[in-house]
Order: C-alpha cells, then structure tokens, then sequence
C-alpha cells in the first residue's frame, strides 16, 4: 500500500467511526495518525520530483548540446565544400530543432507519465491477483434447485490473519433438509465462523463442508449463494431507499413481494407512517433508522429472496420486547420448509429448534432436542439454567404480587412518532444545501502562497530557476540568428571562429538549463508537496472539527469526504507547485522575447504582437470552457467514491446479497457521467487548441512574408528577421504551452474554494472550541427539562417531545421503549452531539451548552450498541478510552479482566498487541462488546452511559460482564438503554419512552404495581 493511499486508509476510517472518536476525544490522536502517514507521502513525493526534474534537466542539456554539435559539425561540411550549403544545414537544423523541441516539451509531462505508472502499478496489482474464491467465475456445477441438506465432515479451519488460533477443531453436523438448527456457545467458539464457511467466504484447512453431497468447492459460487438468505448480528444496509434495500436480497422481485416482506418483518407498519414509504432514503449504513428497524428491513431484505437455507445471526438481537415477539414469530413461519441455522445467545428464541447443537472450543460438544440437552446437564444445560434464573425471579415476583400475565393483553400504546426517525431529508433541504453551496468564498492565489509561506524561500529558488530557463529561449534566438548571419560572411577564418565560439554558448546554455530546470522543478515539487500536505491536514482537521449534523448529510457521507481529501489538495497543488514554474517560465521568455524583438525589429515585432492576444484568447476561452465541467466531474467522482467505498467497507453483506454484478454496474454508471463529460469537454478543448496552435503557424506565415518586405526595403537585416521571428514565435509557444494547463487550473480553482469553504466553516457545537466553563468537580447529575429535538436531516420529524427527566449523582437511570422512541437521542443529547431545538440538558444544574465540550465529552465513557474498534491492536483500542494521556499497560489489563476480556485476550499468540482488523473483522461480536466495555472503563468515567451494552454477549460473558458493569456503575451516574429488561431492573429509575416524551417513571417495583406500558413489556419478555 502506498503512503497515500495509507492516509486514505486512515481517513477513511476514522470518517467511518466520526461519532466514536468525537465520543472519546480522539480528533487530535488521529490527526496525528494521518499527518504522519502524510509525512511519509511526502518524503517519497519529494523523492519522485527529484528524480523526475534530474530527468527533464539532463532532457534540455541533450537538446542544447544537439544544437552545439550540430552547429559546429554543419560549419565544417560547408567549409569544406562538401557539398552542404547554408541552406542545408538549416534545413536539417530546423526538422531537428522542431523535433527536439517537441520532446522538450513533453519532459515536463514526465511526471505524469510516472504518477501513471505508479497508479497502474497498484491497479494492475489488483486486477492479476487471482482470488482462490472468484464470486464472478462461472465454473462449477449450477443445480436449479437443492433440497438444503448441509453437512460438515471434520472441518478445520483457522483465519488467514491468525494462523496459530484454531476456531474449528473437527467440526462434524449435518443438517437436514427443513430442518432448523441453533448453534450456542460463548463467543469466540466458532459459531459465526460456521456460517461463514457455509457460504463459503473462506475456504476449509481440512474437511469438506456438503450441501445435498455436492462438495461447496465444486458448485458456482454466486448461483448457490442465491439460495442463502442472511440476517447479520449487526445489520448492514446501503445508503439508499428502504425498497431498494429490501430489493438487493432479490433483484426481480417486485414491489408487491417487497411489501409482503416487510410485513413478515414487522417493518411494514413503520415505513408506512413514513411521508416517502418504501422511498425513504435510510443515509449512509442506515444512520436515519434505529438498531431495530435496520434490523427488520435486513430481516425483509433476507425473506424476499425466498431461500432455501436461512441463517439468522442474532437476527432478532436489536429488537425491542414487542417487535422480537411479532419478529420472532415471522421467522419461526419463514423457517418452515428451509434449512434454518440460528445463532442465539437468548436461548428463549430457539427452543423449539429440531436440533440444538452446543459449541466448545470449536467442536461440537453435543446435540438434541431443548429436552433432551436439558437432561444432560451439559453445556446448554448451564447456559439455559443461567439465563432462566433471572426470568424466574421476575415470574416469582409477579405471582407474589397476585398477578397473572395475560397474553392477550395490549403490549404497548400505538406509537405514531417512533417510526418516524427514519425518514429521509426532504425536497426543501436540498434545496437549502444547493443555496448555501453557492455562498462559497473567493480564494486568490495569494492566500494559497500564504497558507504556504514556509516554502516561500524554495518557491522564490523556484521562480529564479524559472526566470533563468525563460531566459534561455530568448538568448538561444539570439545565438541562432547570429550564427546563421555568420554565413554572410566571406572569411572562411571567421565563420570557423564565430560558429565555434555559438556552438560553445550553446553547450553553455545546456549546463545552465541542466542546473536551472532542476532547481526549478525540484523547489516547485517541494513547495507542492508541502502544500498538499497542509491541504489535507488542514482538510481533515476541519472535518473532524464539524458537527455530527453536518455528517448526517448525505454530501457528506465518508465516500465523498475521502475523495476529497484524496483528490482536491493534488489539484490545488498545480496552481503553486511544478504548473506555476512553467507559467513563470514561459511568462519570463515571453518577456525577454518581446523586449530583444524590440530592439533587433520593432516593425515586424508589432504585427506579431498583434496576433499573439489572439493567442492568449484561445488559451481564455479554453480555461473558461472547462471551468464548469471540472466542478461537475469533481461531484460525480464522488458518487462513485461513495459508493466504491460503502461496497468495500460492506463486502461481506456484498457477497453473501451476491450483489457484486450490481454494485459493479452501478459504480460503472456513475463513471459513465464523467467520461461522457470529459467526451463532450475534449470536442470543447480540442477546438480551442486547435485554433491556438493554428494562430502560431498564421504568425509564422505573416513574420515570413512581412520580414521579407522589411529587408527588401533595407528596414531589417537576415540577423534580425530571423531574431524577431524565433524569438516571438518562441514566445507564442511559451503562452500556447501555458494555456493547455487551464484544465488542471480549472480544477484547482473549484478545489480551492471547496477547501476553504471546509476551513471557514465554524460548526455549532465546535468540538475544539476551548470557551465554556469547567466544573472543579463533576456530581454528574443530569437533568433533561422540557427537551424538543429533530435532525436537521429530517426537520419535520419531531424525535423528543418535552422530554424531561432527572438523574441524580451516582443513579443508575434505565431508559426502555420500542426502537426509534428516541432512547439513543437522549443519549446523544448528553454527549452534546447534537443541541435541542427548545429545552436544556443539564449536567449539575448548568446548561451543558455552557460548559466547555471537551471536558464535558471527557466525563463521559460510553458503550454503544454497535461497538466501532479500529484497525490496530487490542491495547491500542482499549487506551483509546482516554485519549488525554498516556495509558499504562497495568490499567490496560486492569480494564480488560473488568470486562471479562483479558483471558480471552492472553491465549492470543501476540495477547494485547493483536491487532483486530478493519472494523474489529478479527473478533467476534461478544469480544468486540467486551473491548468497547473496557475501552470506556479505562477513562474512570463520572457519566456512564450504555447503549445495548451487552446486547452481543452470551449468557456467561453477559453474566460476567454485567457484574462488571454495576460494579463500574458504583460512584458514577449512568444512563442505561436496553430491550432486555431483566439487565435494568435494578435501576434506581427506570423511565419509559414513547413519541419522544416520557410516559412512566419509578422503580421496577412501583411500575409494576402500575400495571402500565412497563408492565406489559415485562410480561411480554416472561411470556417468552
């Protein structure tokens, strides 16, 4: 991978995870992180331009010294009457020049030809590797139908990534046709891997996996994963509309079998209520759905395809009390006649499996029926008796009390606005973006010299370069047209002397160009590359400064953020790095030709001049003409980005959708916008050149026949008609060459006034804003009064509605209602990602708004319901907790043994230096959980807040890490959201929420004794 493309790397995903880093403070660390990758860049950019300038030096050296040798070597054949004349020699001088000159003219593009073949070089990489698994191969056997009977006979299997751990130890099952099979075990043991291996994302180490006694090695690929469908643990979806999302699990479905799908997922209701429907768009990974409802369109998105095999991983693990029941039940129906793989950590959900089958250390323990493991007193034994002591409790508790629970009793009041929270931006916020797009600033030149004025004595080496090669077009007109008026000469001694004395200024002027084009291009190169530097620093810095609002818009979205970064800084770079020699350079020898022309001709001077601004308007008409395509080639490249980029980041769901034929046409689509803008540009700037250098060989023509006049009435002499005349036509060149970079400035102008807009930009809640108060102790009483809110993503959707609670110090408040009632807001609120519309959020009585963000931000620890790691060891993401020192090792391993992670972690071969993959890949769900649990412990929060927090456990880790927790909770306020109520029961104030505002308050006692919403989403879970 490439320096650049690491910086992108990392760019991309901290973009990816901007409300986790924002969360715990991490801006300046990963600012850190990307300047250094771009310091790298840097280094080998230099190196490049040193190398590329040596090359264009010693191109210009050979040019010149061709004229030296070629002079000397044609004065002798003519003195030594050898048959050449003057005439000769000019001849081949001329067709030698203009050649020469024309590859003079290339050696500046030798860069781009390099930056080419570097690219090509990774592109090509690419393209040869030949993938063992090639999802677009169409070998193997294709069945039209199979009856879905699976069998693994003595797998093994270990990660690439991870040689030395084994998850898979002998793995026998088989699976018959219709059947529904639960796999259950801690995390870690190998579950997901086994429904990974089945829809072959990887191949065995030994064994074969079998579906109807047809080996997976020996079937095409895409066509027998069209008979899977998949619900993730934690469910991915594209950023675009609910029905195009549920349509990616079949793509000639129609939009009736669509409906009836969400209907099967409890998710027609919902979308519904929605003003767009089935068009909503849900934003990038589903960002305007809750946990449930993305879950429940990926539920839909599964149904639809009709599969015979359906494997469901946690598939009903983000779902609310009332919406797992109605789920559930849709999926117990779904299973009927497909072969069913559940994976489950709420064992409730899958006792009625035909085979339970119990996972130790990557080998299957035992299996049977719930009854009969339920007498083995094994495995499934322990983890069902743990799990049920705490719905004991709860049914002991209600029969105490004299109640009954009554199933056909009303779960929950009908919400009108929970379902709302997805919906899309509307029509008028678009059009607010596409206005405040037109207030973008002007940006001269003269604030990109002083963004880089730390070049500014390499930039001024630079510029001198410059000046000089400019210069040397000029004199070598003037050596030219003296050493052809030599020849007038009769005194064979003199023209011997006069030609060796120009054939050595000719050499003379190829040292000098040697020397200048280097200093030129390798002080240009610098200064650029430290440009584009400081471009992307600055760029990422501002982002990273912005508010999560401003994320929320789909402009915004990472795909197009990381273009950005990849592409505008390069394109601003051309107006003050090698581009700008060259005009400086060319401007220089326009100069110095005009004032030698006027001295040797001023007549004939005078009429050139008069053609050349027809020169320079071609080269206007040029620029001006491509100044409007480059802005619009700049979004569309975006697009495409974006959806590259959500692809890659997704593959899995990509794959096992086998959607990859899709996704490659749509990406292709968004290509084919450019390319036809760039044919309908070339027609443009292929016009415009045309007529620019049309005008040099008019001028040619007009020098010619004007100069021949000029001598005839003895107004100029052969020397000067031949000075005037190279010298302008020199000079035309210089401004012609000059006006084919309008492209490039073209670009750098959009890019620029992109770039600054981004610096200007000053967020309402400014994450790196030092103003506000600080506590000299936090209490951490919070306090929500009268709290109304919506994203501006969807401003006509109310999301809270006169919210108002109260947590005091060291409480425990448990937030509880269905999926998208605004639970996760509230959190949001707290963590001042967001600002509500009316109201105030308190934090020991001050308005948080008042105090300053990053030490409100730094008495926060949280865990959410989908935990974001990144891409480098387990140490390093556990420290990340508290990013305002650095963290010892012993407080490292002190927080893991707290979140039952760390013997987990010590069996590792390189313990807490593994590193976890892009996006934690190389952990499970439950250890991925279990590193967040720690990554937030380890800043010895005042406010803990926990969103889902062991939503992904099994029974033991959740047992464990829910000792963990409350002991964690000791000392601290905490905020707790959960769906699995028995977690919460012990809170010291359990708030219900329903249409953003809080319909009951009170103990687990007292509003059980209500008989309210609670009640009922209690017995709804003893039920089960």
């Amino acid at each position: 991978m490439t320096a650049y493309a690491k910086a992108g790397a990392v760019a991309e995903e901290v973009l990816g995870a901007i409300r986790t880093v924002v969360a715990f403070g991490g801006q300046q660390k990963e600012i850190e992180r990307y300047h250094r990758n771009l310091g790298e860049a840097k280094k080998i950019g230099i190196k490049k331009a040193i190398i590329a300038n040596l090359a264009v030096g010693f191109a210009y050296f050979i040019i010149f010294g061709s004229y030296a040798i070629g002079f000397w070597y044609g004065t002798s054949l003519v003195l030594e009457n050898s048959g050449y004349t003057i005439g000769t020699v000019l001849t081949i001088f001329f067709c030698v020049t203009f050649g020469t000159f024309s590859v003079g003219q290339t050696a500046p593009y030798i860069e781009a030809f390099s930056n080419a073949r570097g690219a090509a070089f990774e592109i090509y990489k690419i393209l040869d590797e030949k993938s063992a698994i090639d999802s677009f191969s169409e070998e193997g056997y294709k069945p039209d139908q199979i009856k879905g009977i699976v069998e693994f006979k003595n797998v093994y299997f270990n990660y690439p990534s991870r040689a030395d751990v084994k998850i898979l130890n002998g793995l026998n099952l088989k699976i018959n046709s219709g059947q529904t099979v639960a796999l259950v075990g801690s995390s870690g043991c190998g579950k997901s891997t086994t429904i990974q291996l089945l829809q072959r994302f990887y191949d065995l180490q030994e064994g074969m996996i079998t579906v109807d006694d047809h080996d997976i090695r020996s079937l095409n690929i895409r066509h027998f994963r069209k008979f899977i469908g998949v619900v993730s643990q934690e469910p991915v979806l594209f950023a675009t509309t609910i029905g195009e999302n549920i349509r990616f699990g079949c793509e000639d479905v129609t939009d009736s079998e669509i409906e009836k799908a969400a209907k099967e997922a409890n998710a027609y209701d919902f979308i519904m209520k929605l003003p767009e429907k089935f068009n909503t768009l849900v934003g990038e990974r589903g960002a305007q759905l809750s946990g449930g409802q993305k879950q429940r369109i990926a539920i839909a998105r599964a149904l639809v395809r009709n599969p015979k095999i359906l494997l469901l991983d946690e598939a009903t693990s983000a779902l609310d009390t009332e919406s797992e029941t109605v789920v559930q039940a849709a999926l117990d129906k779904a299973s009927k006649g497909r072969t069913t793989i559940i994976i489950a950590h709420r064992l409730s959900t899958i006792r009625n499996a035909d085979v339970i089958a119990s996972f130790q250390n990557g080998v299957l323990v035992e299996h049977g029926t719930h009854a009969e493991l339920m007498q083995k007193n094994g495995v499934y034994h322990s983890l069902v008796s743990a799990q049920a002591f705490k719905s004991a409790e709860e049914k002991e508790e209600r029969t105490e009390s004299g109640t009954v629970p009554d199933k056909s009793v009303n779960i929950s009041r009908k919400r009108t606005l929970s379902n709302k929270s997805s919906i899309s931006r509307n029509e008028t916020e678009v059009e607010e973006n596409k206005a405040e797009g037109g207030k973008l600033p002007k940006v001269s030149l003269m604030e990109l010299f002083k963004l880089n004025k730390s070049e500014w004595p390499y930039i001024a080496l630079g510029v001198l370069g410059a000046l000089i090669n400019g210069g040397t077009h000029p004199a070598f007109c003037i050596i030219f047209a003296k050493i052809i008026a030599v020849f007038t000469e009769t005194d064979t001694n003199v023209i011997r002397q006069q030609a060796n004395l120009y054939s050595i200024l000719f050499f003379v002027i190829g040292v000098v160009s040697f020397v200048t084009f280097f200093l030129q291009g390798f002080m240009f190169g610098r200064a650029g590359e430290t440009l584009t530097l400081k471009l992307r620093y600055m760029a990422f810095k501002a982002m990273l400064r912005q508010d999560i609002a401003w994320f929320d818009d789909k402009k915004n979205n990472t795909g197009a953020l990381t273009t950005r970064l990849a592409t505008e800084a390069s394109h601003v770079q051309t107006t003050v790095g090698s581009r700008l020699g060259l005009i400086a350079q060319n401007v220089a020898s326009m100069g110095s030709a005009i004032i030698i022309s006027f001295i040797f001709g001023w007549q004939m001077t005078l009429l050139v001049l008069v053609i050349v601004p027809i020169l320079a308007a071609a080269g206007v008409v040029e620029m001006k003409s491509l100044t409007g395509y480059a802005s619009r080639d700049t979004e569309e490249l975006e697009t495409a980005g974006k959806i590259a980029t959500e692809a890659v980041e997704n593959i899995r769901t990509v794959v096992s959708l086998t959607i990859e034929p899709m996704i490659e046409n749509l990406y292709d689509e968004n290509l084919e916008k450019p390319y036809r803008n760039a044919k309908r540009k070339s027609q443009i700037y292929g016009s415009a050149f045309a007529l620019s250098q049309a005008i040099q060989y008019l001028t040619y023509a007009a020098s010619f026949r004007f100069g021949a006049y000029l001598i005839t009435i003895k107004e100029m002499d052969i020397e000067g008609v031949f000075l005037v005349f190279n010298a302008i036509v020199y000079g035309a060149m210089a401004i012609g060459q000059s006006s084919s970079f309008a492209p490039d400035y073209a670009k750098a102008k959009i890019a620029a006034i992109n770039l600054f807009a981004l610096f200007e930009r000053v967020p309402s809640i400014d994450s790196y804003s030092t103003e506000g108060q600080t506590l000299d102790k936090s209490n951490g009483e919070l306090k929500f009064a009268n709290v109304y809110f919506r994203y501006q993503s969807r401003p006509d959707v109310s999301v809270l509605e006169r919210l108002s609670i109260k947590v005091g110090q060291a409480q425990t408040l448990a937030l509880v209602g269905s999926s998208g009632c605004g639970k996760s807001t509230s959190v949001q609120l707290i963590e001042r990602f967001y600002d509500p519309l009316k109201g105030q959020v308190f934090l020991d009585g001050v308005d948080v708004r008042n105090l300053n963000i990053q030490w409100l931000r730094s008495q926060i620890g949280i865990v959410s319901q989908e935990p974001v790691l990144f891409n480098c060891s387990i140490a390093e993401n556990i420290a990340y907790g508290d990013n305002s020192r650095t963290v010892s090792q012993e407080e490292i391993e002190k927080a893991a043994k707290a979140a039952n992670i760390h013997s987990f972690i010590e069996q590792l071969p390189d313990n807490y230096n593994t590193r976890v993959g892009e996006k934690g890949t190389q952990l499970s769900g439950g250890q991925k959980q279990r590193v967040a649990i720690a990554r937030a412990l380890i800043r010895e929060p005042k406010i803990l807040l926990l969103d889902e927090a062991t939503s992904a456990l099994d029974t033991e880790s959740e047992k464990v890490v829910q000792e963990a927790l409350d002991k964690a909770k000791e000392g601290r306020t905490c905020v707790v959201i959960a769906h699995r109520l028995t977690t919460v029961q012990n809170a010291d104030v359990i708030a219900v929420i329903d249409n953003g505002k809080v319909i009951e308050r009170g103990t687990h006692e007292q509003l059980l004794a209500n008989h309210g919403a609670y009640y009922n989403l209690v017995n709804a879970q003893v039920i089960q």
